[in-house]
């Protein structure tokens, strides 16, 4: 996959970036993964009603689920407001994440897996050490050949030659898959991710992969709708 840097960003900033990309009318589906003691954490959050009480079950599952495992039942297919009210909760600031923020370091200590707060966040070369993995989040495209000319002209004008680009599309071996990923978040990421003043202490990445063309209009439009410009 390839890395696109927004910056560094506030934490607000980031939220809204999130949620103008699962919003956006391009995505044909999404696959968001967050952790039981991530979700407990962030139950106050008015989104947060289902997910709280799934949370509340799995990790009062008398024994039965080893806490400090990756067993898949500590994690909840999420839906896009909920993960946006994960990191809203985290990456906010105020009181409501300093409370948070102390439920999860109780949890994450409890299996000894509290992190290095000192590090730098948001590093791809130690995504294969998080543990656990907090939030892993991703959404796919809609294929090109599923566009519609009037609903979608806008990413079809954008191509020098839309027919080329959907056929090669849908006769490639293996098959292009247009999606985006958010790094790996660790208890790292969630805890220390934003600094004092708001800011993330480092670059936040996204990651994608497909057609270059589309994948870039579409993240185009969704920097656009969080009202996040980059530096030429």
């Amino acid at each position: 996959m390839i890395g696109f840097e927004i910056g560094t960003r506030t934490g607000e900033e980031l939220v809204r970036f999130v949620r103008a990309l699962g919003q956006h009318r391009y995505v044909a589906s999404r696959l968001h993964l967050v952790h039981a003691f991530a979700v407990e954490a962030a139950a106050d959050h008015p989104a947060m009603g289902e997910a709280a009480a799934w949370a509340t079950r799995a990790l009062g599952a008398g024994g039965l689920i080893d806490l400090a495992s990756k067993d898949e039942r500590l994690f909840r297919r999420a839906t896009d407001a909920e993960l946006g009210a994960v990191l809203e909760t985290f990456w906010g600031g105020g009181d409501a994440a300093a409370r948070s923020k102390e439920l999860l370091r109780e949890r994450l200590a409890s299996i000894d897996a509290l992190p290095d707060e000192s590090l730098v966040p948001f590093d791809e070369s130690r995504e294969e050490d998080v543990f656990p993995v907090l939030v892993d989040a991703g959404w796919e495209l809609l294929p090109l050949a599923h566009l519609d000319f009037e609903r979608h002209k806008g990413a079809i004008q954008s191509f020098d030659d839309y027919e080329v680009a959907r056929f090669e599309e849908e006769n490639a071996i293996p098959p292009v898959v247009n999606l985006y990923e958010l790094p790996v978040l660790g208890g790292l990421e969630l805890l220390a991710g934003i600094d004092a003043a708001g800011t993330s202490r480092a670059p936040f990445v996204l990651w994608h992969q497909g057609n270059e063309t589309y994948v870039d209009y579409v993240l185009r439009g969704v920097l656009r709708a969080s009202k996040i410009a980059l530096d030429d």
